[in-house]
């Protein structure tokens, strides 16, 4: 399908007046172009990564060597997504406050130019842009991703937990999650929506 300006044009829904480098824990979800499932299968609610999630995995893992004063807390890669918990710390490597923390799950383009250095977009940019590199290199693939990824400001402890419980749980729920192709969009029994408590 060709691309069409108009047609194809998506407006940021982030939260206007937020800094997305400010210092904070950053619940992330990436999903690949189509939904196309790339990166492996979920074996008796394990996710076992393919030679391409594997490349994903490590360039997750690799975010912190390329930005000062960011960590990695729980992530999975998925057939067709990763979700992670991106934590950018200040400059004495601690994260912000809970008080500090709002928001919900938003989708957000990530724009060729005009990224805030040190941003949660230009952290998501760089892996998204090493992923493509390298399966291209490696597979000559292109066409890995969307063009958007979701953030979800992570406002307190109970927040993380729910989160991070989430996370760990995905792949024991593929069969109800919504990026699985299969699913058809029934109600997901036992899904937590990171959405609740806006």
């Amino acid at each position: 399908m060709k691309f069409d300006s108009q047609k194809h044009h998506r407006r940021s829904i982030r939260l206007k007046e937020y800094d997305y480098s400010q210092p904070g824990g950053y619940f992330i979800t990436i999903v690949t172009y189509q939904r196309d499932l790339l990166f492996g299968e979920i074996v008796k609610e394990e996710m076992k990564l393919n030679n391409y999630g594997r490349i994903v995995d490590e360039c997750w893992r690799e975010i912190p060597k390329h930005f000062q004063n960011v960590e990695l807390g729980t992530y999975v890669v998925m057939p067709n997504h990763i979700h992670g918990i991106i934590v950018i710390n200040d400059e004495n490597g601690t994260t912000t406050n809970s008080s500090s923390f709002v928001g919900a799950r938003h989708a957000s383009p990530l724009p060729p130019r005009g990224v805030k250095p040190k941003s949660i977009g230009a952290i998501i940019g760089s892996f998204k842009s090493a992923v493509t590199r390298r399966l291209g290199k490696v597979f000559n693939i292109t066409g890995i991703w969307q063009r958007n990824y979701y953030e979800h400001v992570i406002r307190n402890h109970e927040d993380w937990d729910r989160i991070h419980k989430y996370i760990e749980a995905n792949p024991s729920m593929w069969a109800e999650d919504e990026e699985n192709p299969l699913f058809m969009g029934k109600e997901k029994p036992g899904h937590v929506d990171v959405e609740e408590e806006k």
